[in-house]
């Protein structure tokens, strides 16, 4: 098969578009061909070498969003998809859950399942779908509906999964509350903007640019500023009838973090999954936090169960899968290089 990867770290001319053998799958694992599979920042980041999940190796080929048709199975691969209440033949049109935990032991992927360890991800760790063919167990496919283009289906499985944990299971968002995104116009941040608008929350955004503040209201936010230029807290207290947002999701980090702190209200929470400004932060003022009870919550990595739940609402909701382009695989390189300098609003998607 032919696969976009790359066997040293570097500059996005480490990617290599050549042939490999065809992946191998095992009992419970169904063969996919990829027809879409999304670009991610860690793709850039572990192609860098700026950071390496743990299992990492080279040579890799990343692309953890993957949407395609299933062209063999292992024999117990259709009996394991039939206890989830999924009818698989060949040509079934799934998208990938690619956080391997809860995996079946006579899988091929089997091994590292770990949420808090050890944890293996389809395209940062194992083979993903910048490839002809990729490998997933039975348990974790997800039959995509027949009106859905698979670009649609690989725009969700990494934004709103992190997204929807975030907000939900970790920061437990309300209808009537306040929200205040940053980096609205990032695929993560387009999808929580939609997710939480949908949960009946009101939703502020903040971005780098008037276009991709733009980009956030036409989202759903309510307001988005330039957080470049703007006293971030300030805005939000001012949006708020100076009481502060209930909430802020937070993957900026270091840059953003004092003003995200001071923009909250009485309890109000600091959900953050990501570090892309830097992954050390300071408390400006410890006096603040306690006196207005501020909780700061990690958001960990989603359950096994949740991926089918937040599949099916985004299946059945009336989302923007917030695509920004889409590359043939063998233009991979350039996908990175447009994301690497910051030039995204949404999601980068490769076709095959």
């Amino acid at each position: 098969m032919q696969a976009l990867s790359y066997s040293k770290h570097g500059d996005p001319s480490v990617l290599t578009l050549n042939e490999v053998a065809d992946p191998i799958f095992g009992t419970s694992d169904v063969l996919i061909r990829t027809h879409a599979t999304g670009v991610n920042r860690v793709d850039v980041a572990q192609r860098n070498g700026w950071f390496t999940l743990p299992n990492f190796s080279l040579p890799n080929i990343p692309g953890m969003d993957i949407a395609g048709e299933i062209v063999a199975f292992g024999d117990a691969a259709k009996n394991i998809a039939q206890a989830r209440g999924l009818d698989i033949q060949l040509g079934s049109r799934v998208v990938v859950d690619p956080s391997m935990s809860e995996v079946p032991a006579s899988s091929n992927l089997y091994g590292n399942g770990d949420l808090y360890g050890d944890l293996d991800v389809i395209g940062a760790t194992r083979d993903g779908g910048y490839a002809e063919l990729c490998v997933a167990p039975a348990s974790h496919i997800h039959l995509i509906p027949t009106d859905m283009p698979y670009t649609h289906a690989a725009a969700f499985p990494t934004a709103w999964m992190t997204a929807h944990h975030a907000l939900f299971d970790v920061g437990h968002l309300q209808a009537g509350e306040t929200l205040l995104v940053h980096a609205g116009a990032s695929g993560v941040s387009l999808a929580a903007i939609q997710l939480a608008r949908a949960a009946g929350a009101t939703v502020y955004a903040t971005a780098s640019s008037t276009e991709k503040c733009q980009r956030a209201v036409l989202a759903g936010a309510q307001a988005a500023i330039i957080n470049r230029t703007t006293d971030v807290a300030q805005w939000s207290k001012e949006q708020t009838n100076g009481r502060g947002v209930n909430m802020v999701f937070d993957h900026v980090g270091a840059a953003l973090w004092a003003q995200s702190l001071f923009a909250l209200g009485p309890r109000g929470r600091l959900v953050n999954c990501g570090n892309t400004s830097g992954d050390e932060a300071v408390i400006p003022s410890l006096g603040h936090l306690f006196h207005m009870g501020i909780q700061v919550l990690g958001s960990d990595p989603y359950r096994y169960e949740e991926f089918a739940l937040v599949w099916e609402k985004y299946c059945n909701g009336d989302f923007d899968p917030s695509i920004d382009s889409v590359y043939e695989l063998k233009d991979g390189a350039e996908a990175h290089r447009k994301m690497e300098s910051n030039d995204v609003s949404g999601k980068f998607i490769l076709t095959l």
